[in-house]
Parts: C-alpha cells; structure tokens; sequence
C-alpha cells in the first residue's frame, strides 16, 4: 500500500505540469490520510491541467457516510476496473497525485523501521490517482482521491509488496485525458515503475505521526 508520502518541492513539479494552480501550495513532508494534499486534473471545458488540495481517502459519490473514506486511501489496480468504489472514477475522474517520495515499512530487529523511496535524482513525479465528489454531508462538496496501487518492482519487493503506480511523463497526457474512457486502454498505465528506477533509505520513525511533517522526516539515519 502507499500510506504516507512526500511533495517537498511542489513548484518544480507544477512547472513540469504546466498546471493552474488553485489553493495553497507547500513543501510537504509527512502527507498523511484523511490530509488535503495537491493533485492534478483537466478542465473539460478548457483542456487546461489545474492543480488544487483533494482530501486523501476516496468518498464515492454514492456513499452515506464520508467516514468511507479512511478506508479508500488506495485502489489496487488489478481490480480498479471492478470494484464499485472506483470503476466509475477510473473511466471519468482521473487525477495525478503530485509527489517526489513515499514511505514503507519493514520489520526489523527493534520493531518496524521507516524508508524513504524515491526516484534516481530525486526528480519528481505523478503518481495515478482517481477521484470523486461527495455532496450528500452539512460539511459542502468534498473532493477526494485514493493512490492506485500495483505490485512492488523487484528493488522494492524486500521493503513491501506492493508501491503506488508512478506514471511516466510520456502517460501523463494519456491517463488524465477527460475525453478517455475506455479501461482497456488505461489499465496497461497501471504497473510498477522498472527498479533501476528508485533507491531508498532508512529515515527517523518519527514519521510514524502524522504531525510531523517536517524536513527532517525525509533525513538518513542509521540502523
């Protein structure tokens, strides 16, 4: 699963983007479920890429309780297509979910140690992401979105099963393109990045608490 992650230089990724931006944009190094945090999607009037905070943890349009959501944060790609929750947003509401790193737990001697993964050269990147609008609660529309999830390439697999599905520049255009809805065409985007890829290190377990998020989160330690 992807259950925290980092965006801690947004501006370089929105550039890349060529996004509006719509909210407030800032270095992030703990993002947590249930948290606001950017994504991007298209205009379907305009065409144009806007980039703007979606809660974390998806909330089908359909569901009675937004609470549903603590459970949504990811969708498993190899089911994506099927499952209610998620198979109506994968055909028409797609969104990118801006981040340069991620977090995984592995069990070591002393209890469950932290890494930090990342992208050879810390470049930034999307990662596949569907969202949906609730409008049924006293709070207001909310929009919110889960990570899509696939298996963990073969550098990753001794940290976790499974890792977030990082979109290639080249598929950016295709995945969040309003006017696609055909799943066979958008289910072959969904696999793991190649190992070479990504490297990772252990950090501080102080980002077990979703109250830090701070640059020393994503800062080497020993082991």
């Amino acid at each position: 699963m992807c259950g925290r992650y980092t965006l801690t230089d947004p501006d370089e990724l929105v550039e890349a983007l060529d996004a509006e931006v719509k909210g407030e944009l800032r270095p992030r190094f703990n993002v947590a479920p249930t948290q606001e945090a950017p994504a991007v999607r298209v205009r379907r009037d305009t065409g144009g890429r806007v980039v703007m905070p979606l809660r974390w943890g998806l909330i089908p349009f359909w569901a009675k309780d937004a609470a549903i959501g603590n459970r949504m944060i990811n969708a498993r790609a190899e089911t994506v297509a099927e499952k209610p929750a998620f198979r109506t947003s994968l055909r028409r509401k797609r969104c990118g979910v801006l981040a340069d790193g991620f977090y995984e737990w592995r069990k070591e001697d002393g209890g469950k140690q932290p890494y930090f993964i990342h992208l050879k050269g810390r470049r930034p990147f999307l990662m596949a992401g569907l969202w949906d609008r609730w409008e049924k609660g006293p709070e207001g529309p909310i929009d919110s979105f889960t990570i899509i999830t696939t298996d963990a390439n073969e550098r990753l697999r001794e940290l976790h099963h499974r890792m977030p599905v990082i979109l290639p520049e080249d598929a950016w255009a295709t995945w969040l393109d309003p006017e696609l809805d055909e799943a066979a065409e958008l289910i072959p985007l969904l696999r793991p990045c190649a190992p070479g890829d990504v490297d990772f290190y252990p950090v501080s377990r102080m980002v077990n608490r979703p109250q830090n998020d701070v640059p020393a989160c994503v800062e080497r330690v020993r082991t």
